[in-house]
């Protein structure tokens, strides 16, 4: 029997996949409108956490999708649990090191409102999905999956088998999102090719419940990593009192995946915390480490997002958010094209974007890697031999030798930056191809392709009314800072920029002309496109006596008559002088959405 085309289910877009890129590029198209249906393969969702940091730069377009930040931070791993990496024999044994994880220092907030946060990824899946619960616009169907498609000029046709009956049915749509993971069934079908490799290296994860506080006393921390060479791993701490995950590499000549059970997997998490204390197994799961990027994040009217375009080791935990900024990108150009403000350059321009991002993102795991297994041979725990890789640790752990007491300083320092991806999770440029030297640097820059530059801002209560509905931003939790500090930190310049609007920034002097511009620019472009001005002096003000601030003034150059064109993505379009005219900015917008 061939599939029936069922007629609610003719979408805008078809979402396949139900992870966090596919719910989350649901509730960003929903924001602007454009109506969406998700296609999920499993009935559930799957409990064991993966993922678990959230980047500055995703809580930054989180909250500008109307995703409240200050009620994420209540769900997940406290700051004071999660500030650190511990480097460790064993959980009950010796501490080797120790390093901050990631950037949660007060002074980050300098460079984002948002600073990193950690939370299992099923619970923010969680709270995506509860934002779309009585959302008209989506609609979700589990226990649904992608079989095949036809990609037509103005439209594509694709098959889906409702695995609860075994039936086939058509979904017709004018645009195809593939969010449906490494072995994405879509990316597969298309026969899209990678560039990577797979590692050939198999990892196993276990998910178990334990309450690990009492055994690691005082050196809690976001991240656990067993040093004793037996185990091999690391311990992600998601709740100290309950939840945590083990991930291990292991021999699979001497113990196939075939050979583990939960026996076995009690022995190597026993191994770990070196001590016996009790904990339930939830589930275990083998995956192989592999790097790939697609060589094509577009196939016609189908596109790749998050791991479906691309897989990382989990060295460095730069997937998660990679695959969500894809979205973050996406969305605007598909509202654009389905609103009719943008054309096929504006869609083109996705792959453009984001494949540099997730090919200098996969660069830094391997380095990362590289990176750990360094200490590990400088700590003498690389012998083939268990035994004697656990003697020579132990043995250069203790010794007297002040070489090798520097060299493992200086090993557990060569990871800071396998910890602290600041500088490319907030410093990527669209368009510039140069691979950072320290992943930990960022520097701030206001150049087109640049997202624009955080800093603190007060609203003028009329620009609250009438721009704004995000709430301030609760930074109490930071402990470091008062109540007075705290107070000044509520409104990003970020948070000038709505998620459906291109916004020109300058200062009341020269603001003005932009504002009085408007009525012109808008008779050259599409009427469907958003465009508004937001001035320094009239809108918001920075605090002049802050050196941050001063910072961003001079970086913008506002103060000089500089104007800054921004995306809708909060990412820099272009910068203009103080000579320059509307019809330079509708060239640009022009040229840009392809109008």
């Amino acid at each position: 029997m061939s599939p029936s085309v069922v007629p609610d289910v003719d979408v805008p877009v078809l979402v396949v996949g139900g992870g966090p890129s596919g719910l989350l590029i649901a509730h960003m198209l929903a924001k602007f409108g454009v109506r969406s249906l998700i296609v999920e393969r499993y009935a559930t969702r799957l409990a064991a956490p993966k993922a678990h940091a959230l980047s500055p730069r995703t809580l930054e377009f989180s909250r500008q999708f109307g995703l409240d930040v200050n009620k994420i931070r209540q769900v997940g791993t406290s700051r004071n649990d999660a500030f650190w990496v511990n480097f460790v024999t064993n959980l009950s044994d010796e501490r080797v090191g120790k390093l901050p994880y990631e950037r949660m220092d007060a002074d980050v907030l300098d460079a984002t409102p948002t600073m990193i946060h950690n939370i299992p990824q099923p619970e923010f899946e969680q709270i995506i999905a509860d934002e779309l619960d009585n959302n008209t616009l989506v609609k979700i169907r589990k226990n649904h999956s992608f079989v095949d498609l036809e990609d037509h000029d103005s439209y594509v046709t694709t098959t889906i088998e409702d695995r609860n009956d075994g039936s086939k049915y058509q979904i017709r749509s004018k645009h195809v999102v593939a969010c449906d993971g490494a072995k994405s069934a879509v990316k597969n079908f298309l026969q899209v090719e990678s560039e990577g490799e797979d590692s050939y290296e198999t990892m196993m994860t276990i998910h178990i419940n334990a309450d690990l506080r009492p055994v690691v006393n005082e050196n809690v921390g976001m991240l656990h990593w067993v040093m004793d060479p037996r185990v091999s791993g690391f311990i992600i701490a998601y709740s100290l009192s309950g939840n945590q995950v083990m991930i291990c590499n292991f021999d699979s000549e001497k113990y196939p995946v075939s050979s583990w059970n939960e026996e076995h997997c009690r022995e190597v998490v026993n191994s770990a915390i070196g001590q016996s204390v009790p904990f339930k197994i939830l589930s275990y799961r083998p995956w192989v480490l592999s790097r790939k990027v697609a060589k094509s994040y577009r196939v016609g009217n189908v596109f790749l997002a998050g791991d479906a375009a691309h897989a990382f080791p989990p060295t460095g935990g730069l997937g998660l958010n990679s695959g969500l900024g894809d979205v973050h990108n996406l969305a605007y150009k598909l509202a654009a094209a389905h609103q009719g403000w943008g054309g096929e350059r504006l869609l083109e321009s996705y792959q453009a974007d984001r494949q540099q991002v997730a090919l200098v993102n996969s660069e830094q795991s391997i380095k990362n890697g590289k990176q750990i297994f360094g200490l590990l041979r400088a700590l003498g725990a690389t012998d083939p031999d268990k035994d004697v890789a656990w003697q020579n640790l132990k043995q250069r752990l203790h010794t007297n030798d002040p070489k090798t007491k520097m060299v493992i300083e200086e090993g557990i320092k060569g990871q800071r930056e396998h910890f602290d991806n600041l500088g490319l999770h907030i410093g990527y440029v669209y368009g510039n191809r140069e691979v950072p030297a320290d992943a930990s640097i960022f520097k701030p820059v206001a150049v087109p392709g640049a997202r624009l530059p955080h800093a603190w801002i007060s609203l003028r209560e009329e620009t609250y009314s009438t721009h704004l509905s995000l709430p301030p931003i609760d930074n109490s939790f930071v402990k470091e800072l008062s109540q007075e500090e705290a107070n000044a930190k509520m409104f990003s310049t970020l948070d000038l920029i709505p998620f459906d609007t291109f916004i020109v920034i300058a200062d009341r002097e020269h603001g003005l002309g932009w504002s009085s511009s408007l009525e012109e620019i808008y008779r050259e472009l599409p009427q469907s496109l958003k465009i508004d001005v937001i001035m320094r002096g009239v809108h918001f003000d920075v605090d002049e006596s802050d050196e941050n601030s001063r910072q961003w003034l001079n970086l913008t150059g506002l103060a000089e008559g500089k104007a800054i064109l921004v995306r809708p993505d909060q990412h820099i379009l272009a910068v203009f002088s103080k000579e320059s005219r509307a019809e330079d900015l509708v060239g640009i917008l022009r040229a840009h959405l392809d109008v």
